[in-house]
């Protein structure tokens, strides 16, 4: 899963997303859990007549029925959503059914790699220095205490167990085999699936939800990772 991303400043919303903005701040600033972020939707007249609008909106969906923004348990968290059961949990089902299906722009990612026995952050980022586009479900809640309409969004997951490079992350369970870990990965969407992703049927969309391939992901990012491990063989 993913608790920590860079949003893509102004000038990549307008330059790469094409992208009209509402009135927020759209500084480059890292969102955490419930922290407030960007997300890109089709405008109301559809992709091919209005393009992208880009709308702020809490990071950690709101489920429907819900009295406050925030879950009460630190426990719970809505940032994520896992992909096998989009359609089934309370929080998503009913944004997966209206087709609330959106792009969540980032310049980076952030997830933990345990290889060396201590956690080193990696901020992944594309190889080609284009912005993330990462899939991601929206919608909106009415707040029953002052009546005003707060946007909220999820990033969605799904298992990169065998990735070369996405398997190396998260803490392994010793427990499990490794190719039964059940780690999670972002789901990237390039710009000719956008529109298949936004507007597309349930079924074209699940097509998308796969682990961004190898070759676009910047693999500098391994750098400090290996130099620990062969340092490590060295002294071996």
């Amino acid at each position: 899963m993913c608790n920590l991303y860079q949003m893509t400043p102004k000038d990549d919303l307008e330059r790469h997303f094409r992208a009209r903005l509402r009135g927020e701040d759209h500084r480059a600033v890292a969102v955490g859990p419930f922290g407030w972020g960007a997300f890109l939707r089709p405008g109301p007249m559809g992709l091919a007549a209005d393009g992208l609008e880009c709308l702020g909106g809490q990071w950690g969906m709101i489920a429907p029925g819900s009295r406050t923004r925030r879950p009460q348990s630190r426990a719970i968290l809505t940032n994520n959503a896992r992909a096998e059961t989009l359609a089934e949990k309370w929080s998503y089902r009913e944004a997966w059914a209206r087709g609330r299906r959106c792009l969540i722009p980032a310049a980076w990612y952030q997830e933990p790699n345990w290889e060396t026995g201590r956690n080193i952050w990696w901020q992944l980022r594309r190889a080609d220095g284009a912005p993330w586009a990462l899939a991601g479900l929206w919608s909106e809640w009415t707040d029953p205490h002052t009546g005003g309409c707060v946007p909220s969004y999820t990033l969605i997951t799904c298992n990169c167990d065998g990735h070369p490079l996405l398997g190396r992350l998260h803490k392994p369970d010793p427990k499990l085999p490794p190719d039964a870990q059940d780690k999670r990965s972002v789901v990237a969407l390039e710009p000719a699936d956008w529109a298949h992703w936004l507007e597309g049927s349930e079924a074209q969309a699940r097509t998308l939800i796969r682990p961004p391939a190898l070759e676009v992901i910047d693999a500098s990012v391994t750098r400090q990772t290996d130099q620990l491990l062969a340092q490590r063989l060295q002294a071996w």
